[in-house]
């Protein structure tokens, strides 16, 4: 199936290298050997083969090579200075194309060796958005089921779809987890995962979870930190004028594979956060300009699940996912007067949509998310 970012990727590269980072297993090398397809003489290299890994390291690729892929090369050592001078002095009909399922700063960073020289892409699991003018265009109750990773989804039973989610997990956590970074306790990792799936919708205290476990609240932050390192969960905090102030309180976490969440309300909301994030990643991706998820919350326990917040930390909408009430959330009426921004309540099951007298918009879930 066509992945939305192909055509911006393709003239990308013909100005600088191009990384395609995200979740294992969400289409990154399927999607990097579509383009090669333009390219008659391009190679694809992988660092995690040992035959690849020996040509990457003396650089034996042929000469006349158009289009250099490389997969995985942030497992190796030096692997920014080595894109940067395999990028400088490549020959000029050459482009390059490098992917990832760890982020580009999970370890120490880009930093200044490759400043200038990129332009990152995040790909994302399929959203409802993504679906249009494909067999599966509206298929809401199929991604919400199964998720939007591409193997689950095109899965020809849920029972494939579901064997598939649990050899992931067990594949994330005793593989990329224990390669990305040394963790002694990876029994207390995996609770601290599994909890994290409990907690999908709510702010998450350090404290508590480390508490329940028996482990240090520094501990269950760098648990958390490499699970969002490695494209398993991603976290959105609090709204605040203040940006500082924001980042201190509680943030929420969610998981890229909604299909991990058991609750059926906790699971919707999971799958519009990250229809939410793939919006806000492509914006970033294809214009630069900064746009973040974030969510409202108050010390009087007003609240609501998503606000998008353009470059210069103005909201630019709040959303508050719903799976039948099509009353408006007091939530949403409060910070609409008080920040006098758009509005939308997405309800998953709805007889029929209406805009209230304040201005807020009640979707159904379907169209909303095919539209975003």
């Amino acid at each position: 199936m066509r992945r939305k970012q192909i055509d911006i990727i393709r003239k990308d590269l013909e100005k600088k290298i191009v990384f395609i980072v995200g979740p294992r297993q969400v289409g990154k090398t399927w999607l990097a050997k579509e383009i090669a397809k333009e390219f008659p003489k391009s190679v694809y290299l992988n660092y995690d083969n040992a035959a690849h890994r020996e040509i990457i390291k003396k650089e034996s690729w042929l000469s006349g090579t158009d289009l250099l892929i490389l997969d995985e090369i942030h497992k190796m050592k030096g692997w920014e200075n080595y894109i940067k001078g395999v990028f400088d002095t490549r020959p000029s009909n050459m482009r390059m194309l490098v992917t990832g399922s760890a982020r580009l700063n999970a370890q120490r960073g880009v930093g200044d060796s490759l400043a200038g020289r990129f332009f990152a892409h995040h790909l994302m699991p399929f959203t409802l958005s993504e679906l249009n003018a494909t067999t599966y265009e509206g298929d809401l109750p199929r991604i919400l089921e199964r998720g939007g990773f591409p193997e689950p989804f095109l899965a020809p039973t849920n029972e494939d779809a579901n064997r598939w989610r649990a050899n992931y997990a067990d594949s994330l956590l005793r593989q990329d987890v224990l390669d990305f970074e040394n963790v002694s306790n990876w029994l207390a990792m995996r609770h601290v995962f599994d909890v994290l799936k409990s907690k999908v919708g709510s702010p998450i205290s350090y404290s508590s979870i480390a508490r329940d476990i028996g482990i240090s609240p520094t501990t269950v932050k760098r648990y958390i930190a490499i699970f969002e390192a490695l494209y398993m969960v991603f976290r959105i905090a609090p709204y605040s004028n203040k940006i500082t102030r924001s980042i201190l309180k509680e943030p929420k976490v969610y998981f890229y594979d909604h299909g991990f969440i058991e609750n059926n309300g906790a699971r919707f909301e999971n799958m519009v956060a990250v229809g939410l994030l793939k919006k806000t990643l492509g914006h970033r991706d294809a214009t630069g300009e900064e746009k973040t998820l974030a969510f409202l919350k108050t010390k009087e326990r007003k609240e609501v699940d998503f606000a998008l917040v353009d470059h210069t930390n103005t909201l630019e909408r709040i959303i508050e996912a719903k799976i039948s009430d099509d009353a408006v959330s007091s939530g949403l009426r409060y910070f609409v007067e008080k920040y006098k921004v758009p509005a939308t309540q997405v309800v998953l099951n709805l007889k029929n949509e209406y805009r209230s007298d304040s201005g807020i918009e009640i979707r159904h879930a379907d169209r909303f998310l095919s539209e975003i």
